[in-house]
C-alpha cells in the first residue's frame, strides 16, 4: 500500500522533529555505530540485525541505573531461555523512582465522584520508604505480593514497596469475583494480600471485605492481609490497615537483583484450564517500557501521561512505568461514564494531558452519546489507542470532535507487557494505520507457509528474541505450556495470534485475534473461564463461546448454548446464563449475546472449533473442514 497524500492525517512539525527523545537517540546510536539514519525504517532494521546493541544503548541513552557489567547482552539468541545481560543487577523501584524532582507532580489521581488528588515525587518516596519498612521483616526477595486494588496511589505504593525489596508484584482489579482471583492468586501464591475495603463503579459503592476473608481463606499462602479504605467506609474488619503498615519510616536500602530475576507475575488465558501465569523480568519489563514512552511515546520530566485501565489489564504496569521520566502520570478510578463521559474527557484539561490513552470502544461511546466534548485541549499531543483495531472512521472522529494531533494506535500484549507496533513522534499519521513497528522487535507478517508478506492479511510473528518475552510460566517446569502458547505454528518463532497486514511503508493493519482467545475491550480472556461456570449450569448440555468483532472495531463475547433435551433458552435462563458467569468471574466474561444452537462442532480429536466458529460468523471462510467431526453443525453458523 503506497503512502498517499489524501491518507496522511497528520505531520509532526519541524521543532518536533528536532527536540524529541526519538531523534535524540537516533543522533546518539548513529555517532556510536558510525551510522546515518536517514529514515525510521533504517533504525528499525538496524535494532533487530544488531539487538544487542539497540538495548545496550537503550540502557546508557536514558540513564538506568544498574551495577555490573552489560557484556555479554545476550546469551542464548533464540527464544529457548532468556539470556539477556545476565551480568546486570538493578532495582525496579529504584529506577522509577530516581529521576523525579521531590516537587514534581508524579501522580495526578481522579475518582469518578470528583475527588483529585497531586501526589508528588517526596511524598510518593517517603510512602514507599514507610511500605518498604514495614515489609522487609515480612518477605524477602523473590517472595510474592499480590493486590486486589482499584486504580488508586495506594496500588502504586504497594507496587514499588514490594520490588523496593526485591519482591515480585502482581495484581488484579475488584470487579474480579471470587473464583477468578482465587485461580489467578491460588497460583501465584501470595505471601501479603493487598486489598480495598470497597470500591465504587457508576456511583455505586461495592464492599469488598466478605469477598477478602473469602479469597484469604481458599489461598492458604495468604499470611496477611493488608486493607485500604481508600472511601473511609470505616466497615470492621481484622486485617492490617494501610494507615498501621505506613506507620513507621526508614530509608529505602534498594536490594538488587539481576536483570533476568521476576517483577510481575501477570495473567491470560488459553482455551483450557486456569489462566496462565506469566512471568516477567525486572530489567525487560524496565527496558521495554522506557523504549515505549521515552522513545516511541515522548515522556519526559514535562510532560503527562494517561492510559484509562484497570489493576487487571497489562496497561497499568504500562502507565506507572511513566514516571521512570520525572514527569507525571494519571489514574482513573471508576467509570467513564460517571457521571458523564464529559466529565470524564475533562480531566485532559484539568490535569494537562499530554498523551491520551483510550479504545475504540470508549471513542465508539463517545461518538453515539452526542456528549458535549470540553474542547479545546490545549495540552493534548498525542491520542493513544488499544484494546481493537483503530478503524479508519475513528481515526476521522479523533481529529474532527476532539483534536487534531497524532494518532498512536497500539498493539501488543500481556504477553509481552508492552507492543510489537505502536506510535512514533517523527512519522505522518495514515488513516487506520499503526504507525510503525516497535524498535528492537523483529516483526514480521507471515502467511501459512511461513513466507514474509506485505499489504496482504498475515500472522503476526516475531523472528527473533526481545527484552521482554515472559522468563517462564507458573506452574511449567518443562516449559510445554509456555512452547505451545507461543511456537506450535512456526518453530523457533513466535506466533502471538493476531491478523495482520504490513504495509509496503512500514505501517500495520490488525484484524483481530487468529486463536480463539476473546478480547473484549482490549482484556484478553480465555474461554476455558467461561466453561467452568456453564458446565456447572443443569439445563446446558454444552456451549461454545467466541469473539464477534463489533463495527467498532472491539469483540463482543458470543456464548451458544446447546440445551438438554426438554429444555428452552428462555429469557429466564439467559439471565441466569450471565448472572452465573458475572459472579464467578467479572463483568467482562458476561456474554454480550447467549444463543442455542443445535450442535458444537468439534475436531476429530475431541476439541470444540472456536476458531472456526469466530471465521464462520465473520464472514469468513473455513479452510479446516476436513478436522471437524460432526460438519453439519456448521451450517448454523454460516
Amino acid at each position: 500500500m503506497s503512502e498517499l497524500v489524501s491518507d496522511i492525517m497528520w505531520r509532526p512539525r519541524a521543532r518536533e522533529l528536532e527536540f524529541n527523545n526519538l531523534t535524540k537517540f537516533t543522533n546518539h546510536l548513529g555517532e556510536k555505530v558510525g551510522k546515518n539514519f536517514s529514515n525510521f525504517n533504517e533504525l528499525h532494521k538496524f535494532t533487530v540485525e544488531n539487538k544487542k546493541v539497540f538495548w545496550s544503548e537503550l540502557i546508557d541513552f536514558f540513564g538506568v541505573i544498574y551495577q555490573g557489567e552489560k557484556h555479554p547482552e545476550l546469551t542464548d539468541d533464540s527464544f529457548n531461555s532468556y539470556g539477556w545481560f545476565p551480568n546486570v543487577e538493578l532495582n525496579f523501584a529504584e529506577n522509577l523512582l530516581s529521576h523525579g524532582k521531590d516537587d514534581a507532580i508524579a501522580i495526578k489521581f481522579f475518582h469518578e465522584s470528583g475527588a483529585r488528588s497531586d501526589i508528588n515525587y517526596r511524598t510518593l518516596k517517603e510512602s514507599t520508604a514507610r511500605f518498604s519498612t514495614y515489609l522487609k521483616t515480612k518477605i524477602g526477595a523473590g517472595d510474592l505480593v499480590a493486590a486486589y486494588m482499584p486504580n488508586i496511589p495506594e496500588t502504586i505504593v504497594s507496587m514499588l514497596g514490594v520490588t523496593s525489596l526485591g519482591g515480585i508484584f502482581t495484581s488484579t482489579s475488584p470487579d474480579f469475583g471470587i473464583e477468578g482471583v482465587v485461580d489467578r492468586f491460588g497460583q501465584s501464591k501470595p505471601k501479603i494480600l493487598v486489598a480495598s475495603l470497597s470500591y465504587s463503579y457508576n456511583g455505586k459503592v461495592i464492599s469488598q471485605v466478605e469477598k477478602i476473608r473469602e479469597i484469604k481463606k481458599q489461598v492458604p499462602s495468604i499470611e496477611e492481609v493488608i486493607v485500604v479504605d481508600f472511601l473511609s467506609s470505616g466497615e470492621n474488619h481484622e486485617f492490617t490497615s494501610w494507615e498501621k503498615a505506613l506507620e513507621s519510616f526508614e530509608e529505602i536500602n534498594y536490594v538488587q537483583r539481576k536483570f533476568n530475576d521476576p517483577l510481575y507475575v501477570m495473567y491470560s488465558s488459553g482455551t483450557t484450564g486456569k489462566p496462565k501465569c506469566m512471568v516477567h523480568s525486572i530489567g525487560g519489563t524496565l527496558l521495554q517500557h522506557i523504549k515505549e514512552h521515552g522513545l516511541h511515546g515522548n515522556m519526559a520530566s514535562d510532560k503527562t501521561t494517561f492510559f484509562f485501565t484497570t489493576c487487571g489489564w497489562m496497561m497499568w504496569n504500562w502507565l506507572v512505568s511513566g514516571i521512570y521520566f520525572g514527569g507525571s502520570i494519571v489514574l482513573y478510578e471508576g467509570s467513564p461514564g460517571y457521571p458523564s463521559l464529559s466529565d470524564y474527557l475533562s480531566i485532559i484539561n484539568k490535569a494537562e494531558i499530554n498523551f491520551f490513552g483510550t479504545s475504540p470502544k470508549f471513542l465508539r461511546a463517545l461518538e453515539d452519546s452526542g456528549a458535549e466534548i470540553p474542547a479545546p485541549f490545549k495540552t493534548l499531543e498525542c491520542v493513544m489507542s488499544t484494546g481493537a483495531p483503530l478503524l479508519p472512521e475513528q481515526f476521522d472522529f479523533i481529529h474532527q470532535k476532539i483534536k487534531k494531533c497524532q494518532i498512536a494506535s497500539i498493539s501488543g500484549g500481556t504477553d509481552i507487557v508492552g507492543c510489537f507496533m505502536l506510535g512514533n513522534p517523527n512519522l505522518p499519521v495514515l488513516r487506520g494505520e499503526i504507525q510503525c513497528l516497535g524498535l528492537g522487535m523483529d516483526v514480521d507478517s507471515w502467511n501459512e507457509k511461513g513466507e514474509s508478506v506485505r499489504d496482504i492479511e498475515g500472522e503476526l510473528v516475531c523472528k527473533g528474541p526481545f527484552v521482554s518475552t515472559p522468563i517462564h510460566f507458573l506452574n511449567d517446569s518443562d516449559r510445554s505450556r509456555y512452547k505451545s502458547a507461543y511456537f506450535d505454528k512456526f518453530d523457533g518463532v513466535w506466533h502471538h495470534g493476531d491478523f495482520i497486514t504490513i504495509t509496503s511503508s512500514g505501517g500495520v493493519q490488525v484484524h483481530g485475534r487468529s486463536d480463539a482467545t476473546l478480547n473484549p475491550g482490549g482484556v484478553r480472556i480465555g474461554t476455558a473461564e467461561i466453561y467452568r461456570q456453564t458446565e456447572l449450569i443443569e439445563f446446558l448440555e454444552d456451549s461454545i463461546c467466541v469473539g464477534r468483532p463489533t463495527t467498532d472495531g472491539d469483540v463482543d463475547v458470543v456464548l451458544f448454548v446447546k440445551m438438554k433435551d426438554s429444555e428452552t433458552l428462555s429469557d429466564d435462563r439467559i439471565f441466569e446464563i450471565k448472572k452465573t458467569i458475572k459472579e464467578k468471574t467479572t463483568p467482562r466474561h458476561v456474554p454480550k449475546e447467549v444463543i442455542a444452537v443445535g450442535d458444537i462442532p468439534y475436531t476429530r480429536s475431541g476439541k470444540k472449533m472456536e476458531l472456526a466458529v469466530t471465521r464462520l460468523i465473520s464472514g469468513k471462510e473455513l479452510t479446516n473442514i476436513e478436522a471437524v467431526a460432526n460438519p453439519d453443525s456448521l451450517e448454523f453458523f454460516i
